[in-house]
This record gives C-alpha cells, structure tokens and sequence, in this order.
C-alpha cells in the first residue's frame, strides 16, 4: 500500500511495488514524484525525517533534515539593516538542503531497486509535467501573488502559466506543469548518484545563486553536508508500541508524552468528537508544547531529556496537573468538573546545559513513514536557474531571538533552538509507525507545521480509542493547541454545542475558517492482514495497493 498527498506520486511509489521491490523502494519514488508534483512543499532543494521499519523488526531514524550554513550567527535575523521576513523569503532563509543524501541512503542500506530506477517516474513527470489537482490549483494561485515576480522570476517562469504576452493565466485543476530543467537535474543524479548535488556543477550554481542574492550557502556546505542516524523514540500506548521520529524533530516526544498522559482516560467512553475528549486532549497537547518551547532542538548542540519527557512517571505528573484534587483547586472550581488550565511553565524545571507526508507498507513485513518538506510554500521562493531547483527556506524553523514566534507562531523560550553554524532546526515533522504483537498496525504522519503534531496523534487516536477506520480517521474534523498562543484551534466541522461547551470549561475557542495539514495513513488489518490506505481528503492524494 502506498498513501500519499498526490495522486502520481503515489502512482510512482506503486510501480516500484508491482515491479518487486519493497517499501523502501516504493517510499523513495514516491518521495522523489512529490517533489515534482507537490514543488510548493517539497523537492530536493529541501529535507526529511525518514522512519523505516524492517521486516525483521529493525526500526531506523534517518535524519535528513538541511542544516544551516556555516556563516550563520545566532543573531543574523535581529541585525541592524536585516529585513523583517529575511528568514522566509529570499537567501538568508536557505538552509544546505538534505534530501537527495537522506533518500539515497535509505535505498542504499534498506531498498533493492538502484537510484536510477526509483528516479524514473520523477524525471517522466517533470519531463512529459502532470495535471494539477483542484488543491494544487488553488494553492499556486494564491501563491503567486505573495511571490513578487521582480525578486522571483525564475519561480514563476516554471511554476505559474503565462500567455504569449508573458501575462498571466489563471491556474486552473488539469493545467500541466512542464519542469524541463528539474528532469535534467533528476537525470543527472539519477546517472551519477547523490554526490551529483553536492558536488560539482549543480552544487556550484545553487551556491552561486544563493551569494548572488546575499546569502550563506556555499560549496563547501553542500560538499560536507551528511544525513545521520538517530534512535527512534519509543512509547507504548494500550497495547501497542509507538515509534516516531527523535530530535531535531520535537514530534515523536511531543507525541509519545500525550499518549502517555491520556492512556488511562477512557476515550471511547467520552466519544469521538466530544467536548468531554476535545478538553482532555487539548489539555495534553498544551502540556507538551510548553515542554518544546523550552527543551527541544538539535541534540548535536543541546542537552534534551528525552528520557524524561517520554516516560510514564512524567506523564503522571503532568496529568496531575490537568485534573488536581478538589482541595487543591480553588473554591470556586470545587464543583465545576473538568476545567481549562492555563499552562505558565514546562512540566520539570530548566537546567542551563511547505511539507508533505507518505506512508507505506509492502508484502514482506516493512513499513516506511517519510515526512519532507521545504518549509513554507515555496520555501525560499528562489529557483536555481538552469537547474529547476526550488530552494527551502527552513533558516525560519530556527527562533530569531528567545520568545519570539516564527512562522506557525512556535516560540523559543530558552535559546535551545537558536541559530548556530551546521546546526538542524527544530521540526514539528512525526513520522509514526504503530506496532501490535511484533507486526505493523500503524503507519502516518502529516504536512501542518505546528500542527503536524497533533494531526498524527489524532490519527492515533481515532483508530485505536475511537475505532474509527483509516479513511474515517484522516478525515474527521481537527483541533489544535500549542500553548502558545493561549488559543484552542478547531476546524469548521466542529460543532456549535461542542464549541460552547468547551468554552464553558474555560477554553480560548477559535473556530478557523480553513482546513489544515493532510494526514496519510495505512492500518494494517492484525487479523486478516489486509493493508488499508487512508489519503486525506483535504489535498489531491491517493491510497493506492494491490
């Protein structure tokens, strides 16, 4: 089974399956296709976090997440004269990417097909281009106006169509993008292996580009960028085993701690949708968040207690905290139930030391979670020209400065994220595969920025406390809360009396307007083997298996 955020991707991940090789294989396709057909959110010119489990029941976190350049300071977004946005859009946002290292390692030590062969149905897609969704569609059309034309034209000559005046033309679902020089660059990395990007004439102009335009990226980052090995966190929830992606991602501790802290709340009881399991929930979510702000970034450079965070005892402590004793409540909350509470403060005390998603499964027992991403829509908004490279702008995943909020409103309440040479910015990408009795049950993950999180907890949750099946689960209505701002997100679907209800308990209640993230997800049927895809709805994606 292949699950995806676009249709040909997944396509391209199933080929691979049909033609004998595993999930490796087909996860590395599929990855390669998004970066084609979803080039808003990810392609080479970004990174990844790639969980893989083998048939054996080896379980492997390969970090392939960019890395800053080597000239970057702690303080290179506060600087007198340095635009407000610089993190965002334009050069100073580019981080040395690692994609194409990460998925070429991954093939390397766990696939059976060659680079070259995974790389096939990318370079026919850039090459021949696609039809885009009706997702797609509005996205690029909303995109091209916060991309000013006069800073990025190499971007909107490849990504947006324009007539024979060079006017544009609406973006329309069934528009096909053509990326001429991407199938080039495929090609050539395709021949010559991943040492193709980093080195040489590709790796000279993305660096060129970047200089030109008063940014960081060299040669030299390129040339010595290296994906690492990370010990995968690991949790149990009822009775299953829980394994997500580590730091630098603060997603597999973010998520373990809340299944930890909801275990013994009788979920299924309180209903799927309730405002009974929103609260509890969202309690959880907010406890955990407080925790990234003050101990999660890259641990290359900070001490993260891990350990702690992730363990059973920690989570009794900070479930004392959402429901207290009556005794220690105050008077007027003595006989009210359950309440809101406003979390001032991580859990333990502070010692001083654009993304998209893929899940799948193959016949022989692996399992392949893969989030990737180049930040926000079309990261940095810079193409390289002649290559077809679209650079990310993950440099805004670092905190600027200590409390101050970056692009999905995340803070740094310490320093541990901040900037520093060769250091991996803080991700929210939780790339989760669920294991029961020694097989895969479970495998998901989700796009969202700061909502990434929840989503795949959610995902967790519908299944296993909700029964809810794959597809039901990655579609029903969202929530969301991060501390940070005080402020309980919904999705539109939510209703009115839960909302009220909610607000009853003390809840801030923001009901958004929009939808968000895009969770891609396989249950594994433990009594019949079925493999059961589940693409989310709210993009263009695909569940697609034999």
């Amino acid at each position: 089974m292949v699950v995806s955020s676009q249709a040909d991707a997944t396509r391209a991940g199933l080929a691979m399956l049909l033609s004998g090789g595993n999930a490796v294989d087909a996860a590395v396709a599929t990855a390669f296709a998004l970066g084609v057909t979803q080039p808003f959110s990810t392609g080479i010119g970004g990174g990844a976090f790639i969980l893989i489990r083998t048939a054996d029941g080896e379980v492997v976190a390969i970090d392939a997440r960019e890395t800053a350049p080597a000239a970057a300071t702690r303080d290179m977004y506060v600087a007198p004269g340095v635009a407000e946005n610089a993190s965002v859009q334009g050069p100073l946002a580019v981080a040395t990417p690692g994609l194409v290292a990460g998925l070429g390692e991954a093939l390397r030590r766990y696939g059976t097909k060659s680079l070259s062969e995974t790389l096939q149905p990318a370079i026919a897609l850039a090459e021949s281009g696609f039809e885009v969704g009706p997702y797609n569609a509005r996205l690029m059309g909303f995109m091209r106006g916060r991309l000013p034309i006069e800073l990025f034209a190499e971007t909107h000559r490849i990504q947006f169509p324009t007539g024979p005046e060079g006017e544009s033309l609406p973006i329309q679902s069934g528009w096909r993008l053509v990326q001429t020089d991407l199938a080039e660059t495929l090609s050539r990395i395709a021949d010559e292996g991943p040492k193709a990007f980093y080195e040489g004439e590709i790796a000279e102009a993305m660096a060129a580009e970047v200089q030109r335009r008063g940014g960081l990226l060299t040669v030299d980052d390129l040339a010595g960028y290296q994906p690492r090995d990370r010990a995968p966190v690991r949790g149990s929830y009822r009775d299953l085993t829980v394994y997500s992606f580590p730091p630098p991602s603060s997603g597999g501790v973010l998520l373990v701690q809340m299944l930890n802290i909801l275990e013994p709340y009788d979920l299924a009881a309180r209903g799927a949708g309730s405002s009974s399991s929103l609260h509890v929930i969202a309690e959880a979510m907010k406890l955990a968040f407080a925790d990234r702000a003050f101990f999660l970034g890259d641990p290359d450079f900070v001490d993260i207690p891990v350990e702690t965070l992730v363990s059973k005892s920690y989570a009794a402590e900070q479930r004392a905290r959402m429901d207290p004793p009556w005794y220690r409540r105050a008077p007027w909350d003595w006989f009210r139930g359950e309440m809101a509470i406003r979390v001032e403060a991580p859990g333990i005390p502070v010692e001083d030391h654009g993304t998209t998603h893929l899940s799948v499964t193959d016949g022989f027992g692996n399992a392949v979670a893969i989030t990737k991403t180049i930040n926000t829509p079309y990261g940095s908004g810079i193409t390289v020209p002649g290559t077809g490279i679209l650079l990310n702008n993950e440099m805004d995943d670092f905190a600027k400065a200590i409390g101050v909020p970056n692009s999905y409103g995340l803070i740094d309440a310490r320093g541990a994220n901040a900037v520093a040479p060769r250091k991996r910015p803080l991700s929210s990408m939780t790339p989760t595969i669920v294991v029961q009795d020694g097989r895969v049950f479970l495998v998901t993950g989700s796009p969202g920025g700061s909502r990434i999180i929840s989503s795949t907890l959610l995902s967790i949750l519908n299944v296993v406390d909700y029964g809810m099946n794959v597809k039901a689960s990655v579609s029903a209505p969202r929530f969301h809360h991060q501390w940070e701002p005080d402020t309980l997100y919904v999705e539109p679907e939510v209703t009115d009396d839960v909302v009220e209800a909610l607000r009853e308990r003390g809840h801030h209640v923001e009901v958004s307007r929009r939808h968000w993230s895009a969770v891609e997800a396989i249950v594994v049927d433990p009594q019949t083997g079925v493999h059961y895809g589940g693409n989310d709805p709210r993009r263009d994606g695909l569940a697609e298996g034999y």
